[in-house]
């Protein structure tokens, strides 16, 4: 696939996606990320928007699953009590989580999309996979190295801004 850090689409929150949104753009799968995506890296309950947002898709026939990094406990806890389905250990930005889902969900990865909240890792793992990317404002950036990646990740974001929604 390709090697690209700029995002297909830009959202502020991931609840701006909604089922009309992403049929508009020919998705009918979406993978998330977890940690400043769905909640803080600090938090483990989602804001009552976020909740609602994730019983509006479950009710909606986009499929939803959770792709990601860590390798926390917290996240599979967190899908099993909303009944999505979960990856961990995805190793994004390589394909290793993508395609595992894609496997188990039987995907064309051309009505797929990816979001996250990080270029280097969501939006570049998306990319080589083939699946679009939509790049999510990180909910908070509570360290000083989550300010530094955001940072650099800057310039990307700017080049992606033509796909802001």
């Amino acid at each position: 696939m390709s090697f690209s850090l700029i995002p297909n689409m830009i959202v502020h929150e991931l609840t701006d996606l909604t089922p009309e949104l992403l049929h508009s753009r020919g998705i009918r799968f979406l993978m998330l990320d977890f940690d400043n995506t769905i909640v803080p890296y600090t938090c483990n309950e989602p804001t009552p928007e976020m909740e609602a947002w994730l019983a509006e898709m479950a009710q909606s026939d986009i499929g939803l699953c959770v792709v990601s990094n860590s390798r926390r406990e917290r996240v599979v806890k967190f899908c099993q009590a909303r009944g999505i389905a979960c990856i961990t250990h995805s190793k994004k930005p390589f394909p290793k989580g993508i395609r595992q889902c894609r496997d188990q969900f039987s995907l064309d990865l051309s009505h797929a999309a990816l979001a996250g909240d990080q270029i280097y890792t969501d939006v570049l793992g998306a990319n080589g996979a083939g699946v679009m990317s939509i790049l999510v404002t990180p909910i908070h950036l509570h360290n000083i190295w989550l300010k530094l990646r955001h940072v650099a990740e800057k310039p990307f974001i700017a080049l992606g801004k033509r796909n802001k929604i």
